[in-house]
Parts: C-alpha cells; structure tokens; sequence
C-alpha cells in the first residue's frame, strides 16, 4: 500500500501538472511563432533582420515592466483567476499579430502582448512552490517546462504546416499562423477557472488526510526558511543572491531566444522546404524535452542545484560555439541540438534556487524580478543577432556573443553558494 507521501505527490501531480503543461505550451508557442512567420511575414512587411530581432525582442521590455506587479497580484488574488486573466488578454494580442501591416504596427503589438502575459510563467513557478514540497521541484518544474521545447517540436512542424495556407480566404500564410495558434489560450483561460484549485487546503480532490499531510509538509519548510531569513518583498527583490541569479537566468535566456527566434531562418537557409524546416528546427527541442526531465530528475536523486545549473549552461556555450565552426548542415544542426540540451537541461534545476531562501509574497516578488530581469535577455539576444546578421551577413559572430553569455552565466552560478541540502531525496 503506498504510504500518504507517495500517494498524495502522485495524485497532485496528475492532477495538477498535465494542465499546466498544456497551458504553458500555448504560452510559449504564442511567444515564439513570430520566428516561424518571419519565414514570410518578414518580406511582406520588409522587415530587415535587425528591424525583426527589435520586434521580437521588444516583448520582453514590457513583460519586464509589468512582471513583478503581475505576479504581486496573482500573489494576491489567486493563481486561478490571475492567470486566466493572463491567458485571455495575450490569446486576443497573438491573434492581433495576423492583422499587424508595417514595422511600427509589429513593434506596438509585440510590446502590448509582453505586457499581457506578464507574470504568467513567475506565477506558475510560485504557484507550484504551494503544492510540492522541496525535494521535489527539480522534477515537477522539469515536467512542467518541458513544454517550451515541445512548443517547437510540434509547434514547428504546424507552424510550417500553416504557413502552407498562404491566400487561404485572403489570408496570407504567416497571418494564418497567429489566428490558428492563437485560439488553445483562449479556450484554456476559460478552462484554468474551472479546473485550477490556489491551495491544498481548496482541494476538494484530494482526501482530507492527504489534504492535512501536504499542507503540514509545506507549513513546516516555510517556517524552516523563515527561520533562517524571512525577507520582505522589498528585501527580495535587492537581495544580492536574486541578483545574481537574475545574471545567471539572464546569459540563459539570452542562449535560448538569440538562437531560437533565427534558427527557423538559419535551417530554412539549408534549402528546405516550409514543412521540412518546422521538422528539422524541431530536432534540438526535441533533444532538449528529454534534457529537462532527465536533468530535473538527476538534480533531485542527487540533492544538487548550482553545479548542475552550470553544467548544463557550459554544455549550451560549447554547442552554439561549435555549430559556428561546421558548414555542414548535418554537423551544424548535431551541434545545435547538443546545445539544446543544455539550454533546456539548466531551466527546471535554476528554479530551485530562488524558492531555497524565499518564501510567501517574498518568493512570489522574488522569482518574478529573477525572470524578468533575465528575460531582457530575451530583448538583447535577439536584437545583437539581427543587427550582426544585417552588418556581416552572417549568423556567426551573434552565435559567438550568445555563447559567451552562456560561459559568463555558468561561471557566476558555480560561484554561489546556495543552501540547497534537500531532505533525504523522496523513493521513486
């Protein structure tokens, strides 16, 4: 018979974590399919590399601005309605992407749709945090964002699939690719207030045993934290530790949207085909959906995080750096997908960092200035590519700079000395 941990965690992931999955894949997909629509969208608009990097990028100045309010709030009103909310407001703005007509229009909506979905990934993060304990959120965080490669993985073939609908009802294909992808957030912002429960003490589907156990289990790590320190929102967000782990998310991110916005133009210069360049970019997210389950779950069995973190950032730095040495497109895309791994392996391990010392509305006001401060990366990655892109004519020097961010990130995050001693890791 399982004993009341094990059948719990099981029952709260099952429960819980396939949603979120789902809800983040149409988050990310909704972020991302602008790289996909450049395939066209860039000529008919006569969006130059550098007027594209700014517009993709662009979206992370506002989703800067409005994250940590964002996740004070969800923080405040309740993971359910809040993200619903999110979910609803950048399901209309992505959709708006097919109706953009000119360079300033696709910088106004690329900004506007940074602003809704603000606070949407932070919160989910914290939200997670109320509903399993420590030792367990390498794993769940693993499960969770492995997501963002399998938005790609079967995101790219549909998004090539779609651009294929081009002069469809007089829609050109790129246009196509925002309505159609679009409409899974739309339908899960109405789901999210169904079927999302805030809190264990809520959970009407689970036992009160169960119910009991999970909430004693959490009260007692938070008293633990709060015993070491207990920071006020407003000490969270100047601590040095959530600084340093901003640099730290900051050179991952910059690894993971400079290489992810311009690879469907980087494979798509193979000579492929619109499908066969959603397939072929699919194969490093593919690569990297296993690395964040596999990693996750290695980091827990092991009790570890910072050497893990900066594992996985050396193995991204060294697979973007090697890709530019190979012009065989074969070798190019082995060495691409290495990278991938490890850009997606150091996500689940890094989140486990701020949720060791922050907890409550410090940890909801911590984790959501650590992603947004990373995240203009997300901006600066893009935008130094397509500059480069457009002076050189080449993709090597903007690879090479991503990739020195990547080797300065997992020097800072070997140089932490976090507390992050698990408990006796949980039996499989």
């Amino acid at each position: 018979m399982e004993n009341i941990e094990t059948r719990t965690i099981a029952k709260v992931t099952r429960r819980i974590v396939p949603f979120l999955i789902v809800c983040y894949f149409a988050a990310y997909l909704d972020r991302v399919n602008v790289g996909f629509a450049a395939l066209t969208m860039n000529k008919a608009l006569g969006l130059s590399a550098s007027a594209f990097g700014l517009g993709a990028g662009i979206f992370f100045l506002s989703y800067f601005v409005f994250e940590v309010p964002s996740n004070l709030l969800l923080e405040r009103f309740g993971a359910r309605k809040w993200i619903a909310r999110i979910m609803f407001t950048w399901a209309i703005l992505s959709g708006a992407m097919a109706f953009i007509h000119s360079e300033s229009s696709f910088y106004i909506v690329r900004v506007l749709l940074g602003a809704a979905e603000a606070g949407f990934f932070p919160g989910i993060i914290f939200y997670l945090t109320l509903w399993f304990p420590a030792a367990y959120r390498a794993r769940i965080i693993g499960y969770f964002m492995v997501a963002i490669p399998l938005s790609t993985v079967i995101g790219g073939p549909v998004s090539g699939l779609l651009l294929g609908m081009d002069g469809f009802a007089g829609f050109a294909g790129w246009q196509w690719l925002f309505i159609m992808e679009a409409v899974p957030a739309l339908v899960l912002a109405f789901a999210v207030l169904v079927y999302l429960t805030d809190k264990p003490e809520q959970a009407t589907w689970l036992t009160a045993e169960e119910r009991t156990w999970l909430s004693t289990r959490l009260a007692a790590e938070q008293r633990l934290r709060e015993t070491e320190k207990s920071f006020s929102v407003m000490e969270a967000l100047g601590n040095t530790r959530v600084l340093l782990l901003s640099f730290v998310y900051f050179g991952a991110v910059a690894v993971n949207y400079g290489l992810g916005f311009f690879l469907p133009t980087i494979v798509h210069g193979f000579g492929l085909s619109y499908t066969a360049t959603g397939f072929v970019t699919a194969l490093p997210f593919a690569v990297g959906a296993v690395a964040m389950v596999y990693w996750g779950r290695r980091s827990d069995a092991k009790g570890e995080r910072s050497e893990h973190v900066g594992l996985a950032l050396l193995i991204s730095g060294l697979g973007i750096a090697a890709s530019t040495l190979i012009e065989d497109p074969t070798g190019k895309m082995i060495a691409i997908s290495i990278a991938g791994f490890g850009i997606f392996a150091v996500l689940p391990v890094f989140w486990t960092l701020p949720t060791a010392f922050l907890s409550g509305p410090a940890a909801a006001g911590g984790i959501a200035i650590i992603n947004s401060l990373g995240n203009l990366a997300g901006f600066a990655g893009p935008y130094v590519v397509g500059i480069i892109k457009d002076r050189t004519g080449s993709f090597t020097i903007g690879l090479l700079v991503i990739a020195g961010a990547a080797f300065l990130a997992m020097m800072v995050a070997l140089s932490l000395q976090h507390d992050t001693k698990l408990e006796a890791p949980p039996a499989e």
